[in-house]
């Protein structure tokens, strides 16, 4: 299983925001809806081996939104799609349980640290400064982390680092979150493929 964990400091965690206005009316979640687009979407389906969550932490608590590809449904390579999927989502009377909003899509109050995928796979932290990707040799199960335009906080650094994370960089240029997401699928399915996976 991918999983990709991205932290979206003023992504809003109502559904008060214009699907005209995505970037300027709910903190940016455009960004976090490029992310999604690009952990899930294919040529002509989705990925079904990865989940990405997306920590919102625009409002008075965080809210977390789980999309997994093996359930999901009615998602389009599109932002306004994705921005609408989210928005019934963020509708939901959100406890600190996952509850479910459309197929594959899931909210729940609380945030990075409460994640139980930082607990068990091997955590890669994606930063401009990091060891390249390419000679970690990633395979199997594994979590990426990756920060919005304003990255990853250094609260939210030092729980990563207490939890092992290795810190990586998707290549020697700098690149937005969406597109690092696209090389690291890309990576694993060279790796994947080279080791006879389907």
């Amino acid at each position: 299983m991918r999983n990709f964990v991205v932290v979206g400091n003023l992504a809003t965690t109502t559904p008060d925001f214009s699907l005209e206005d995505i970037p300027g009316t709910s903190g940016r979640l455009d960004i976090l809806c490029r992310c999604v687009n690009s952990a899930f979407v294919l040529s002509h389906g989705i990925r079904h081996d990865v989940r990405i969550f997306l920590v919102l932490r625009g409002g008075e608590d965080p809210k977390t939104v789980c999309l997994r590809g093996r359930d999901l449904r009615h998602l389009n390579p599109d932002e306004r799609t994705t921005a609408a999927l989210l928005k019934k989502a963020l509708g939901l009377e959100a406890t600190d349980r996952w509850q479910r909003s459309t197929p594959g899509i899931y909210v729940r109050t609380r945030g990075l640290a409460d994640l139980a995928v930082l607990r068990g796979d091997t955590i890669y932290y994606l930063r401009e400064d990091g060891a390249d990707l390419r000679e970690q040799k990633v395979g199997g199960d594994a979590t990426f982390v990756l920060g919005d335009h304003l990255g990853v906080n250094e609260d939210d650094e030092a729980l990563l680092e207490s939890l092992g994370a290795k810190i990586v960089s998707a290549g020697p240029a700098s690149l937005h979150a969406d597109h690092c997401i696209v090389l690291i699928n890309n990576e694993l399915d060279r790796t994947e493929a080279e080791r006879g996976y389907e």
